[in-house]
């Protein structure tokens, strides 16, 4: 672009501001289009997103995305878009790092004691507060 800013014409200092702010940033910017298939733009992230609910509506026959999509749902998005883009055997999937995968799975069962403990709570709040305290003492 800084080669060829000759033939822009009145656009010159737009292109020397855009080059000034480009260089700025780390060099991971643009990374985005050294990955094939990876989400350009906002939209395209968005789709993704979309095309996730849709699977998951039409899977489980609902209207609505489960609320596991709110626990699980950076799983989920994550082989959604790989399966996608690659299919994989058993022998790929035995070579996961069994601590990363460990790590991962205390994290969901967090967000899922967490998930129960706001419905018990919403379905009889003095019975839950009632535990708690007895818990607590």
């Amino acid at each position: 672009m800084s080669q060829q800013k000759q033939k822009a014409g009145t656009l010159n200092t737009a292109i020397d501001n855009f080059i000034k702010t480009t260089h700025s940033y780390w060099s991971g910017l643009f990374h985005c289009y050294e990955i094939e298939d990876f989400p350009r733009t906002n939209n395209d992230l968005e789709h993704a997103f979309g095309m996730l609910r849709h699977h998951q509506r039409r899977c489980t026959g609902r209207k609505v995305a489960p609320s596991s999509l709110l626990i699980r749902g950076s799983v989920k998005l994550a082989c959604a878009i790989a399966t996608k883009l690659h299919s994989f055997t058993a022998s790929d999937l035995a070579q996961v790092d069994i601590h990363t995968w460990l790590e991962l799975r205390s994290q969901l069962q967090k967000h899922h004691k967490a998930r129960i403990e706001q419905y018990r709570f919403r379905r009889d709040p003095k019975a839950y507060l009632a535990n708690l305290e007895s818990r607590l003492l």
